[in-house]
């Protein structure tokens, strides 16, 4: 039985050239970046060239990327940072839309905690943010807003530029996880005009346990980790510098292959769409236009057909294809997805849900064994394809 995964969102095999550009420095580049003996000034010099070259797919000064352990850091740093030098300018409000990663929501959520006030921007059915309801929401005392570029369960994009452009009118900070979309469609963050933008290595075929936020000139954001005056006392602790070189390269080949990538995907992506379009009670999650090449979401609806989403799930397993019903952070919890909820889905239907996420590796004849797979699971639940 031929394996297939298609959960490419939830995270990527690394490139065999990352792992190359990583592998010398694992042995050889031991010596601590802060160190300013021989040993260190080697492992500076590779970490300082990663940041630049990082810094360049993202259109921004390599004085504004700071690397973290990942997307989670990033986006916390990001949300914990402003709300922590909101105390002393008085602002007292943040807005995060209804439909973000946790590790955006639930630190935000918390924030609450500290008399600070949180408002959930809704989305529209598709997925979009209502940018009439952020009209409503943004006020002086707002100090933060912050908004995914691409949803990681629907892969809908958000208008960032239309959002920071309100947003700054009122004077706030504004941070996009970018986590999802960088690599496969162009970020830059001058044309997005964001503050604050977190990716993550792992989503494009780079290592895990590394990412950046980057932090535009000028920002006010307290540090996330204190201890030694590492990445410009943004966050301490020794750099991880096989890591970083692993990441930019990463990010290198992202950018390099996006175009002929995206339309390859797309093209996939098209394909599969057109094939699940008879099943019987299905929805299709999210802007179908305006959305990540790689990723569609799926549910069935309630009112039409009984599905256990659990064992929808089990049963492409079973078949050798990986599938998630939604964010891989979330899987295995009873909980129907947040962000399908906040599109308005009902809860059974939310939870009967499965998440196509496409990658390198994907050709039409796995797509082909996984509409094949999807309807030999439905027959086996009583349901037809």
């Amino acid at each position: 039985m031929k394996l297939i995964y298609l959960d490419h969102s939830a995270t990527t095999p690394i490139a065999p050239e990352v792992i190359e550009a990583m592998a010398p420095h694992f042995q050889n580049t031991y010596g601590n970046a802060s160190s300013v003996h021989g040993f260190g000034r080697k492992a500076r010099a590779v970490l300082e060239e990663s940041r630049d070259s990082i810094a360049a797919q993202l259109s921004s000064r390599p004085d504004e990327v700071f690397f973290t352990s990942g997307g989670t850091e990033s986006d916390n740093h990001a949300v914990k940072g402003v709300a922590t030098s909101m105390q002393v300018s008085g602002r007292k409000q943040l807005i995060v839309s209804a439909v973000e990663h946790h590790a955006v929501l639930h630190p935000a959520l918390a924030l609450r905690k500290w008399g600070l006030r949180v408002d959930l921007l809704p989305v529209k059915p598709d997925g979009v943010v209502d940018l009439d309801a952020l009209d409503g929401l943004l006020a002086s005392s707002t100090g933060l807003v912050s908004v995914m570029h691409a949803n990681n369960e629907t892969g809908t994009i958000e208008p960032i530029r239309e959002i920071a452009d309100r947003a700054h009118k009122h004077g706030c900070v504004v941070h996009s996880d970018a986590v999802q979309s960088a690599g496969k469609i162009p970020v830059s963050v001058n044309e997005l005009g964001v503050d604050l933008l977190s990716v993550s290595a792992h989503k494009m075929y780079g290592p895990k346990g590394i990412g950046a936020l980057y932090i535009r000139k000028g920002t006010v954001i307290a540090p996330f980790l204190e201890g030694g005056g590492q990445e410009q006392n943004r966050r301490a602790g020794t750099e991880n510098v096989p890591l970083a070189a692993g990441f930019a390269k990463a990010f290198e080949i992202a950018s390099w292959m996006m175009e002929t990538e995206r339309a390859r995907l797309m093209s996939l992506r098209k394909h599969l769409t057109e094939r699940l379009k008879s099943f019987q009670g299905i929805l299709f999650n999210g802007d179908q236009n305006d959305v990540l090449p790689n990723v569609l979401s799926v549910s069935f609806d309630s009112s039409k057909v009984k599905i256990d989403g659990e064992a929808l799930i089990m049963g492409m397993d079973l078949r050798g294809i990986a599938v998630t019903s939604g964010s891989a952070c979330t899987s295995g919890t009873l909980e129907p997805s947040h962000v399908l909820m906040a599109m308005g889905r009902d809860e059974k239907t939310a939870r009967a849900t499965i998440r196509f996420s496409m990658g390198r590796s994907t050709t039409e004849d796995d797509v082909d064994q996984a509409v094949t797979s999807l309807k030999e699971v439905l027959k086996t639940m009583g349901a037809s394809g």
